[in-house]
């Protein structure tokens, strides 16, 4: 076994994701900052993360921000965020954003390239990590919770968010270029996508070494999904925080 045989597949199905969520990146973002339920979405976000990493500030890392939403979140609660991206499209839509945070309300979060499975910190340099819609879409879960959990100090906080996204298959979804760029071979290497239960994601989380695993629904979400309506191509969908300790 070679390592090229292991690593050019997966780095080619990586840099397809990429390109998709490059091209995906202002469209993702108005989604996610829709003006008819944004003050509601930063409120119930900024519960959920509250409740998930305690009220001090502390050093946290956002991997899979995307366009930030979490990122700037944890900002405004205090947090000294550093949030990472794979795909420059969602992290210039971020950068974008920081440049107008204003200083006075928040100190922007730290914005760079780098890839969620394998960070490129020291040991021990986070109090808490988090991240909101990427297990599904991470290669090798099981060797990023690893890092994670190296990079996080003593008694720091894990804290993920995601849902069963696609009950009928990722190759339901309609979105353009969707089920192209998710196709066979990207799916095979992404165990969680179609994951049946959030119980699989919490499983590899305590096996990755995390003590006092929880898993809360997130009702609150729910409902504003219910009142404003899901991204398009998804379906109505409970939604998951599953926290543990290092």
């Amino acid at each position: 076994m070679t390592a090229t045989s292991e690593t050019e597949p997966a780095t080619r199905i990586q840099a397809d994701l990429n390109d998709y969520w490059n091209g995906r990146a202002e469209e993702y973002d108005a989604h996610q900052r829709r003006p008819e339920r944004l003050t509601r979405d930063v409120q119930e976000w900024s519960q959920v993360w509250r409740e998930a990493l305690g009220g001090e500030s502390s050093d946290v890392l956002d991997l899979g921000t995307g366009s930030g939403f979490v990122a700037f979140v944890l900002a405004r609660l205090g947090h000294r965020v550093t949030a990472t991206d794979l795909s420059e499209g969602m992290i210039e839509v971020a950068r974008n954003r920081a440049d107008h945070a204003g200083a006075p309300e928040i100190c922007a979060p730290e914005l760079c390239i780098g890839d969620a499975v394998d960070p490129d910190f020291a040991p021990g340099s986070f109090d808490a990590i988090t991240n909101r819609f990427l297990m599904w879409t991470l290669r090798e879960p099981q060797r990023a919770l690893a890092n994670w959990r190296r990079l996080l100090r003593p008694g720091g906080v894990l804290a993920v968010v995601d849902g069963l996204w696609f009950p009928n298959g990722l190759a339901a979804n309609p979105t353009p270029g969707f089920a192209t760029t998710y196709d066979e071979q990207a799916r095979a290497a992404l165990p969680l996508a179609e994951a049946r239960s959030i119980e699989v994601l919490a499983e590899l989380v305590r096996a990755a070494g995390f003590r006092d695993v929880t898993v809360t629904p997130l009702t609150t979400i729910l409902d504003l999904d219910r009142e404003f309506g899901v991204a398009p191509g998804h379906e109505l969908t409970l939604q998951h925080l599953v926290r543990g300790i290092a």
